[in-house]
């Protein structure tokens, strides 16, 4: 490996990785410092910013809730020495916690400003209710015209018609769950958590589920195509 004496010409590399089972529970701020002790037992040479408090050059691009899991959470670097994004991705994934694996490695295409839309899929299981029966009440509540929630914003809270940014593509029932295929608005510009569809949803419904698992699936830019 070389030394690279202009930073600044170095793109910024992205690394794709999932965030699942037990590593659910792992906050994204604790995320972050998994990730820096992760890059220091595996020797990357990530490249760390200056000034008065230098810290390792890491973003994410959009953070996951706190419980949820996904298949495609990104991270991105930039690095001092030349490293084939194979060596890179080998050398994270002995280094990471269970849970957490590297799938892929690759120079960074777009920013996260292009992301706007992400897919979930919602497994729910009720105690109170046949699937058939909460699959109705879903249809009924995805006629509404409306949908309004309350938001959480830094002005405080406020409420919200979540309607036009969140999108069922599909769902099936089998004779103990609901499994959803949710889109929803994402990334800087408009981000629609889907809590805030389930919580709307158990309102309408009177339904309250026993279990709730939410994985993200995918992240998408306004074209449609995959966030890379």
């Amino acid at each position: 490996m070389s030394e690279i004496k202009n930073i600044n010409q170095m793109p910024n590399i992205r690394v794709f990785y999932q965030k699942t089972g037990r590593a659910k529970f792992i906050s994204h701020l604790d995320i972050n410092r998994c990730m820096q002790r992760a890059l220091r037992r595996a020797e990357i040479p990530v490249w760390y910013t200056e000034g008065f408090n230098p810290h390792p050059y890491i973003t994410f691009a959009l953070p996951l809730s706190l419980g949820y899991e996904s298949l495609c959470e990104t991270m991105d670097l930039r690095i001092t020495r030349l490293m084939s994004c194979e060596e890179l991705m080998e050398r994270l994934n002995r280094s990471l916690p269970e849970g957490i694996v590297v799938t892929a490695v690759a120079l960074q295409q777009h920013k996260p400003e292009a992301i706007r839309r992400a897919r979930y899929h919602i497994l729910l299981r009720y105690e109170q209710a046949k699937p058939e029966e909460v699959v109705q009440r879903l249809e009924d509540f995805m006629r509404q015209s409306s949908i309004l929630v309350t938001k959480h914003t830094k002005k405080g809270p406020k409420e919200v018609d979540i309607r036009p940014d969140v999108s069922l593509i599909g769902y099936e029932q089998d004779q103990q769950t609901v499994q959803l295929e949710l889109e929803t608005a994402a990334g800087i510009v408009n981000n629609v958590n889907p809590t805030l569809f389930l919580d709307a949803f158990a309102a309408f419904s009177g339904l309250t589920p026993s279990l709730v698992r939410v994985t993200r699936t995918q992240v998408l830019m306004e074209n449609g195509e995959p966030f890379c």
